[in-house]
């Protein structure tokens, strides 16, 4: 109905959906549920919720012996163009807002301070909050002529306000199937050149029966070819035999990936050349406490006598502990503490906020005033590893093992040139499942 009214509407056109819906509004006017009739002596319950499309309200109060909760008055409306541009927070503001002014009558003024009931958490600080824009403020100026306490309810249990939030859902949502992208830029799809052979290849040799679905069989004679793209590209890294295979799972299958995969890797010259051999630890280690959350605990540390490269000899290496995510910094030289402090506000801790905890070894940069005075400001707690124990800093050593092979499998006949590979080395260690998380 909301739709055929519409401002800018022609002409009004009954179809099926349209009489549907008159007749059943036509109904819910006259069955409307049995309500009981709002009794000030008693405390007020106002009920609220907002979706992408509506917002929804409830105006209750307990009633009988033990009290049980009964409504009183329902309210919902769709959100108008504007008001669907509104973020989570302000949505939910402004069903509270609408159901006041609905039922001010009964509110204002009312002789107990009723109870307003969200599923949004962030409402319950709304009269304690000291920064609001300019419609949160109109609003908070409006809220100031009632009395009543915001209290937190999970959604689950939030359920009248809701459902009525989302009446209206179905006649709004429209999912399309045309691209977003205007077809004149489109050029052509990406594919690799392996992807064409191989579908040549197969008119000699097809795919058996049991090839999975979702997957490309590859030919005897291309097989050694895809594992050295997926194994040797920038973009992969010459990773492990675990990682390699994940990588290969993704798209392509035959009988014995897994053991061809396994022989590629122990035979690769680069790796035989570049990895360093893992060797047990020496005695018990204490593994540091696991984060609640990403980039609140961090590791740096320092790669320094670097070939010169675009005029870089070192790389700040820092990785958050909870996601192993990495971001591999160049500099010119070894920085200063206090040039060090502003690197990672440049290239962290502005697009990560601020960590709660940093690990760092006992370089000289670390232990000065300036890095503790830094660290004490931003209320940042400073973790220094035990002497000549890099164990104790070990996720960001792994790092940089990782990133010193990276850079000599790519860099070793031209070693000037390290500094355009560290975006690939980081793309790299991003994009890998990592063992500790499952996931990249």
């Amino acid at each position: 109905m909301t739709s055929m009214t519409k401002k800018g509407s022609q002409r009004l056109e009954s179809s099926p959906a349209a009489r549907s819906a008159f007749q059943t509004l036509k109904e819910r006017f006259t069955t409307a549920p049995i309500l009981y009739h709002p009794d000030p002596e008693r405390e007020f319950i106002v009920e609220v919720d907002a979706s992408s499309t509506g917002i929804g309200a409830v105006l209750s109060q307990r009633h009988g012996n033990p009290p049980k909760l009964y409504p009183c008055a329902f309210y919902s409306r769709k959100l108008n163009s504007t008001e669907q541009n509104y973020d989570v927070g302000n949505r939910e503001l402004l069903a509270m807002k609408v159901a006041f002014e609905e039922w001010r009558h009964w509110l204002e003024g009312a002789k107990h301070p009723f109870i307003v009931l969200t599923d949004h958490r962030n409402l319950e600080y709304l009269k304690s909050a000291k920064r609001l824009n300019h419609r949160q403020a109109r609003w908070s100026l409006f809220f100031t002529r009632f009395d009543f306490t915001i209290t937190y309810r999970p959604g689950s249990q939030n359920t009248k306000a809701d459902a009525l939030s989302r009446l209206y859902e179905s006649s709004t949502l429209s999912p399309s199937q045309d691209s977003i992208i205007p077809s004149t830029i489109i050029l052509a799809p990406v594919q690799w050149d392996i992807m064409t052979e191989i579908t040549d290849t197969q008119g000699t040799e097809p795919p058996p029966a049991e090839t999975p679905p979702n997957l490309t069989y590859v030919p005897q004679a291309l097989r050694q070819r895809v594992i050295q793209l997926v194994h040797s590209t920038p973009g992969s890294g010459h990773p492990g035999i675990a990682a390699t295979l994940q990588l290969l799972n993704n798209r392509f299958w035959w009988p014995t990936l897994q053991a061809e995969t396994i022989v590629f890797i122990r035979d690769c010259a680069t790796c035989n050349i570049t990895k360093s051999p893992h060797q047990l630890p020496a005695g018990l280690l204490q593994p540091l406490p696991i984060p609640q959350r990403p980039w609140s605990h961090i590791a740096i540390d320092f790669i320094t006598d670097l070939p010169a490269s675009q005029g870089h000899t070192t790389i700040l290496s820092v990785i958050d502990r909870f996601s192993k995510a990495c971001r591999l910094i160049p500099l010119p030289k070894l920085p200063t503490a206090l040039e060090t402090a502003e690197v990672l506000c440049n290239y962290v801790f502005r697009f990560y906020g601020l960590p709660e905890d940093v690990v760092s070894d006992r370089g000289p940069q670390f232990t000065s005033r300036v890095w503790s005075a830094f660290c004490r400001q931003l209320n940042i707690n400073v973790s220094l590893t035990s002497g000549y124990h890099p164990q104790s800093n070990g996720q960001v050593e792994r790092l940089n093992q990782e990133l010193t092979r990276f850079l000599r499998s790519y860099c070793h006949r031209n070693q000037t040139d390290w500094s355009r590979y560290l975006l690939w080395a980081a793309y790299a260690q991003n994009s890998l499942r990592k063992p500790a998380t499952g996931i990249t």
